[in-house]
């Protein structure tokens, strides 16, 4: 049986995915996984009904497993796992909060209307982090294989991307080689291919929040 997932519609394009990073990692997990699901497109300016009774708080993604309604991609990504454990996506538990900083930092840098407030160098400073990371252990973050910690990093660095040289003409630096590597390696992926937002779409979602900041 399908797992059904409730996912943001693109802002101007309901009929296409949305900029949810922690929508399209759960989608990379089933991608990844192989395991068939069913999209359903939320226009979150105009919620249906039965998504808020899937959904109380109005919030994606939700995801339908064993008919039950489940928020929170961290809660989804770990049902996922162990319901369909091939294959495993396990990260080891070292390695599992390698650039959890960056989110974050991404944030408060593109919200920053002070640039002398060291967002910005406290974003490098979390990526040099990975790519030093990376240099150690990679290609991905727990060495050969892709796992969990690699599906949550990969849509925050392809927004951060796009963002970022779109609000801030801000472009990660050449000299990160490793996290470079890795981001290519990251997007080429199927998957990842399969899932993402068109960068159009990812500027428009962070318009609001930017211009709101």
């Amino acid at each position: 049986m399908a797992i059904e997932v409730a996912v943001k519609a693109a802002v101007g394009a309901l009929n296409v995915i949305g900029d949810c990073p922690f929508t399209q990692r759960v989608l990379l997990t089933l991608e990844e996984k192989k395991v068939p699901y069913i999209l359903h497109l939320i226009n979150l300016s105009d919620k249906p009904c039965w998504f808020l009774g899937a959904s109380p708080e109005g919030k994606v993604p939700v995801a339908k497993i064993d008919r039950q309604w489940v928020p929170d991609s961290d809660v989804i990504v770990r049902i996922l796992e162990d319901k369909f454990p091939n294959p495993s996506l396990l990260t080891p538990p070292q390695f599992s909060s390698v650039g959890s900083k960056i989110g974050p930092a991404f944030g408060k840098f593109l919200r920053s209307k002070d640039p002398n407030d060291c967002s910005e160098q406290a974003l490098l400073r979390e990526l040099k982090a990975l790519d030093k990371h990376l240099m150690a252990y990679g290609p991905y973050v727990a060495g050969a294989k892709v796992s969990a910690v690699d599906l949550s990093l990969a849509p925050k660095l392809y927004h951060l991307d796009i963002a970022l040289a779109h609000f801030k003409n801000f472009h990660v630096p050449q000299n990160l080689a490793c996290l470079s590597a890795y981001k290519k390696l990251l997007f080429a992926r199927e998957s990842f291919v399969k899932t993402k937002a068109a960068p159009e779409h990812v500027i428009l979602g962070w318009e609001a929040k930017v211009n709101a900041a």
